[in-house]
């Protein structure tokens, strides 16, 4: 059973600001929640690109884990892709798109996802965690391009 997470937020930086900060995976350690004690394993500079693995260590409610996604996608500075190729959900593909709206640009997160245990496990655990994660992730990211930002409500 898969499930679908989309997020959108405008930022007040340009599109050639915002994308390379996103394409730096080491950036995703600062917009990840601290609870998840997330850290990257890959060492870096990591180069980005078709066919680059990430490999990561968090915890998800208190079990450690280990995940490895790659880049499936990389147009810069429009879109890219990263999929899980080892890791907590049986499949997670997640799309990072960038639009430049204004004199900032809109981030879109759209992931589709699917977990063990089905429906049930997604309902009760799996999709709260997510729009925690990416409640977060906005809040931070409002704080480091101050300015009008204009979050949207996460939607499952």
């Amino acid at each position: 059973m898969g499930g679908q997470f989309t997020s959108e937020q405008w930022l007040p930086g340009p599109l050639g600001e915002v994308f390379p900060f996103f394409a730096d995976a080491r950036n995703l350690e600062r917009i990840t929640p601290p609870w998840l004690r997330f850290r990257i394993l890959t060492p870096g500079p990591i180069e980005m690109t078709v066919g680059t693995r990430i490999e990561y260590k968090l915890r998800i409610r208190g079990v450690p884990l280990r995940w490895e996604s790659e880049i499936t996608v990389w147009e810069p500075p429009y879109r890219f892709v990263d999929e899980q190729r080892r890791g907590p959900y049986r499949s997670w593909i997640h799309t990072h798109r960038f639009v430049a709206d204004g004199v900032g640009t809109r981030v879109h997160d759209d992931v589709v996802y699917s977990v063990w245990g089905g429906r049930v496990v997604d309902r009760l655990l799996v999709r709260r965690d997510v729009a925690k994660i990416f409640d977060y992730r906005r809040s931070v990211l409002s704080k480091m391009w101050p300015g009008r930002v204009t979050p949207r409500p996460a939607t499952g």
